[in-house]
């Protein structure tokens, strides 16, 4: 597990989450869709706001609650969102989890964090446009940004990195919201 290998060195591993508090007040609710094992909710969680962390893989699971003992996560998928489980001032939805997605579930991603999202929430988003990760699939800056239109989301910032560096080929950072 690189990130955890990263934290045990003392290494920074919260660029995404101190973009994403930069976006909220104080205590804002947070949806972390693809948490892994948990580091960036975590982040938030310690930060003042009130976290949910959802992550499919049950390996990971387990991790992030050995990890970070009372972090509030739960084994399930993105694609099983619905209005109900909202609203969220931010979703967080980072660490390549949208190029592990399942090809073709992409919309349907997308328009589960959509329904989630308060009336002013926002979805900051970010993955590998080269240079992915094993297993990862290819999602060309194109591709994405068709899908959020397709599915009603606007893309009010676009950077190459968290901390907001010109956008680039080959890292994409979003910051998204209803269109």
């Amino acid at each position: 597990m690189r990130f955890a290998e990263l934290i045990a060195a003392g290494e920074d591993v919260e660029g995404e989450a101190r973009l994403a508090d930069t976006l909220l007040p104080r205590g804002a609710r947070v949806l972390d869709a693809g948490a892994g094992m948990g580091r960036v909710a975590a982040a938030l969680l310690q930060r003042g706001h009130r976290v949910v962390a959802i992550e499919p893989d049950a390996v990971l699971v387990r991790q992030a609650r050995e990890t970070y003992p009372g972090l509030p996560i739960e084994e399930r998928d993105i694609l099983g969102l619905g209005p109900d489980d909202g609203p969220f001032d931010l979703v967080v939805c980072v660490g390549n989890v949208m190029v592990y997605l399942a090809e073709g579930t992409e919309r349907v991603a997308l328009a589960a964090m959509r329904d989630v999202l308060a009336e002013k929430g926002r979805i900051l988003v970010g993955f590998h446009l080269k240079g992915r990760p094993p297993h990862a699939r290819e999602y060309t800056v194109a591709e994405f940004e068709a899908d959020l239109t397709a599915v009603g989301l606007r893309v009010d910032l676009r950077s190459g990195t968290y901390q907001l560096h010109p956008a680039n080929d080959d890292y994409g950072v979003w910051i998204l919201s209803r269109a």
